[in-house]
C-alpha cells in the first residue's frame, strides 16, 4: 500500500531566513534535468522511510529570480529568493520523495537551490529526521484481568482489523507507520470506486464473501456481547471494525441486481510477496448481476448488513436504514437468482469455494433479517430454506457453513419452533463430548485454521451459556472458556501475535513480514525467506494453530497452520467478548 499520514506540512520560515540571501552550493538533492538561457528544471530527490501524502516546500535561492512554476500544484512567491510549492494530492509510496519544477531568471548568472525545508527540517543533505520510523507499540494496555487479559486480548484481536485494510486510511490509524494507503484504483477497471474493504489474509486479495462473514460474526458479538464490549472500553472500535466492512458492500452494491464480490486475482496476487503499497499487478474486480448470479455471496453480504443494522440502529440510524434496505434487496436477488456464486466469479472457486452449498446463506440471511426488521415474511423464508435444503444436520459455523449458527439465531428468534433447539442443542454435544481433541485439550476439527474452528465454536458455546439452556450455562461457560485459554496460552504459548507468553512471530503475512523502506522484501522474495521475526508486530492475529498432537512451528511458509486471516479473528473477539462478561 502506499499512503501515508505523514503531510509534510512545512513550518513557517523566520524573517530573518525569508530575507537572507544564503550564499552556497546548490542543494545535493537537487539535480539540474534540463538548463536553457533564462529557465532551468529542477528535481529534487529524497530517500524516506514514510510514504508522502501531501507537498508543502518551501525553497531558498542564492539570487534572486522572477517565477518558479510547478505543473502539479500551486506555487506561492515569498519573496524574490524564496518560493513555496503546494500539492496536496502527492502521493509517494515510501521510498523515495520527487517531484520537479521550472525556474525563470534574468541575467546570466543562474539562481541555484541552497535551501529547501520540508516538515520544519532542512531537507538539503537528503537525511531527514522524518524518515527516521518511530516505533510500532501495542496501544491496547494491560488491564490486569486474571491470568489471560480478556480485555486487552479483545482490544488486540479488533487491532488486527486496522492492519487489514484496504483503500485509505482514516486519520485515527493506530496501525502505523507500516500500514497506509492502498489499492486506491480498486474498481478502475469496470468504472466503480471499489477502494476499501479488507484485505483476505496475508494476501491482498479482497475475497467478498468471507469479508462478509467476517462482518457479521463481528456484529454478532458486538450486539450479543454488548456488556463484554463496554466492560472492555472496545465498543467504539469493534463498530469501526464492522463498517469498514460494510461501507466497502454499499460501494460494491452498484445497482439492484449487482454486487462486487472480489477485488484481485489469487494466482497474480500469490505470486507477489511485498506490501499492499507496493503492488503493480492487474487486480480484475468480479461481480455477480441477473445474468451470472452468486446466493451465497448476496445472501451472506445481506446477513452482514442486517446485522451490522443493529449495531448502528442506535449510533446511527441513518446508516442502519441505508444497510438495512440494501440487505434487502440483495437477500431477494439471492433468492431470486440462484446460483453457487464460485461459478459466476470463477476465481473464488480456488480459494473460497462455498463446500456446503447456498442452503444456509438463504436461512441465515433469512433469519438475521427478521432479527433486523421483525416482518414475519422472513421467518416463512427461513422455513422454506430448512424444509427445502434439509439443514437439520452436519452443522458447522464458519464462512462456508453456516448452519449451526443459524441453529442459535432461530432457537432466539423463533422459540415455538423446537427444531433450531433440537439442532443446536445436538450441534453442542457432539462438539464438546464426541469430537476430536489434541492432547493438549484443543477441540480438533480440522488441520487447516484449526484454532479458527475452535474459536468459532467456543462463541457459540459461550452463546448458549448466555442465552441457552440454563443448567447448561456453566459447563458452556467452562467449556468455551478452556478452548480460548489455549489460545491464550494455557497449553504451551500463547497463538496470538504480540500477546502473552512466547507468541508467534513470523506470521504467513506479507505487509508485517516487510521492512521500510520495502525494496528488500520484494527482491528475490527475501521478506518471505529470511529467517528472523516480521518486522512488524501484527498485534492480535490469531494464528492457524496446531496440528492434531498440539505440535506447532512458527514458520512464515507455513500458511495451512501459520497464516492469519479476518475470518479467524471475527467468532475469536465475539469469544473474547464474553469472556469479559463473565469475569
Amino acid at each position: 500500500m502506499t499512503s501515508v499520514l505523514v503531510h509534510v506540512l512545512l513550518g513557517v520560515v523566520s524573517l530573518t531566513l525569508l530575507h537572507t540571501v544564503v550564499e552556497a552550493e546548490m542543494c545535493e538533492v537537487i539535480t539540474i534535468i534540463k538548463e536553457a538561457e533564462g529557465t532551468y528544471g529542477g528535481n529534487f530527490t529524497s530517500e524516506t522511510l514514510l510514504p508522502i501524502n501531501g507537498l508543502d516546500v518551501i525553497i531558498t535561492f542564492d539570487k534572486s529570480l522572477e517565477e518558479v512554476t510547478y505543473v502539479n500544484g500551486d506555487v506561492e512567491k515569498i519573496d524574490d529568493t524564496h518560493f513555496r510549492i503546494l500539492n496536496s494530492e502527492f502521493y509517494e509510496t515510501g521510498s523515495y520523495v520527487e517531484f520537479t519544477f521550472e525556474v525563470t531568471f534574468s541575467g546570466s548568472a543562474r539562481p541555484d537551490v541552497v535551501g529547501v525545508e520540508l516538515n520544519e527540517q532542512d531537507a538539503c543533505d537528503g537525511q531527514l529526521q522524518w524518515t527516521t520510523v518511530a516505533p510500532y507499540t501495542n496501544p491496547c494496555e494491560a488491564t490486569g484481568m486474571g491470568k489471560y487479559d480478556y480485555a486487552q486480548a479483545l482490544c488486540m484481536g479488533i487491532l488486527f482489523y486496522e492492519a487489514q485494510r484496504s483503500g485509505k486510511l482514516p486519520e485515527d490509524q493506530r496501525v502505523q507507520p507500516w500500514r497506509w494507503d492502498s489499492a486506491m484504483d480498486d474498481g478502475a477497471d469496470v468504472g466503480h470506486d471499489l477502494a476499501g474493504g479488507y484485505y483476505d489474509a496475508g494476501d491482498h486479495v479482497k475475497f467478498g464473501f468471507p469479508m462478509a462473514f467476517t462482518a457479521t460474526a463481528l456484529a454478532w458479538g458486538l450486539i450479543d456481547f454488548a456488556e463484554g464490549y463496554e466492560a472492555a472500553g472496545q465498543t467504539d472500535y469493534g463498530r469501526a471494525a464492522v463498517k469498514w466492512a460494510t461501507d466497502y458492500f454499499l460501494k460494491a452494491h452498484t445497482a439492484e441486481y449487482e454486487l462486487y464480490g472480489q477485488v484481485g486475482q489469487g494466482d497474480l496476487d500469490h505470486a507477489f510477496w511485498g506490501r499492499p503499497e507496493d503492488m503493480h499487478m492487474p487486480r480484475p474486480s468480479w461481480k455477480i448481476d441477473r445474468e451470472a448470479p452468486g446466493t451465497e455471496l448476496a445472501c451472506e453480504t445481506a446477513a452482514a448488513l442486517a446485522a451490522a443494522s443493529l449495531v448502528f440502529k442506535k449510533a446511527n440510524p441513518d446508516y442502519s436504514a441505508e444497510m438495512l434496505e440494501v440487505a434487502k434487496e440483495l437477500y431477494a436477488f439471492g433468492d431470486e437468482h440462484r446460483l453457487e456464486y464460485h461459478k459466476s466469479i470463477t476465481d473464488a472457486e480456488h480459494y473460497y469455494k462455498s463446500w456446503s452449498g447456498y442452503g444456509d446463506e438463504l436461512l441465515w440471511g433469512a433469519l438475521w433479517l427478521y432479527r433486523a426488521t421483525g416482518d414475519d415474511t422472513y421467518l416463512t423464508k427461513a422455513q422454506e430454506a430448512w424444509d427445502e435444503f434439509n439443514l437439520a444436520y452436519g452443522g458447522s459455523y464458519g464462512w462456508d457453513d453456516k448452519k449451526a449458527g443459524c441453529y442459535a439465531l432461530g432457537m432466539m428468534l423463533d422459540s415455538q419452533n423446537t427444531m433450531y433447539e433440537t439442532a443446536f442443542n445436538s450441534f453442542l454435544k457432539y462438539n464438546k463430548k464426541d469430537a476430536q481433541y489434541t492432547p493438549g485439550g484443543l477441540l480438533f476439527l480440522g488441520d487447516w485454521g484449526s484454532l479458527r474452528s475452535a474459536a468459532n465454536v467456543a462463541f457459540l458455546t459461550y452463546w448458549a451459556a448466555k442465552y441457552g439452556e440454563p443448567a447448561e450455562a456453566d459447563a458452556n461457560r467452562e467449556w468455551a472458556e478452556g478452548q480460548i485459554n489455549y489460545m491464550l496460552g494455557s497449553f504451551s504459548h500463547s497463538f496470538v501475535l504480540g500477546f502473552g507468553v512466547d507468541p508467534p512471530s513470523r506470521p504467513h503475512h506479507r505487509s508485517s513480514s516487510c521492512p521500510i523502506p520495502p525494496e528488500s522484501c520484494i527482491k528475490d522474495n527475501w521478506g518471505y525467506a529470511h529467517p528472523g521475526p516480521n518486522f512488524h508486530t501484527l498485534y492480535g492475529a490469531l494464528v492457524g494453530g496446531p496440528a492434531e498432537d498440539d505440535t506447532y512451528t512458527d514458520i512464515r511458509g507455513d500458511y495451512i497452520h501459520n497464516e492469519v486471516a479476518c475470518d479467524y479473528n471475527a467468532a475469536f473477539v465475539g469469544a473474547l467478548a464474553a469472556a469479559v462478561e463473565y469475569k
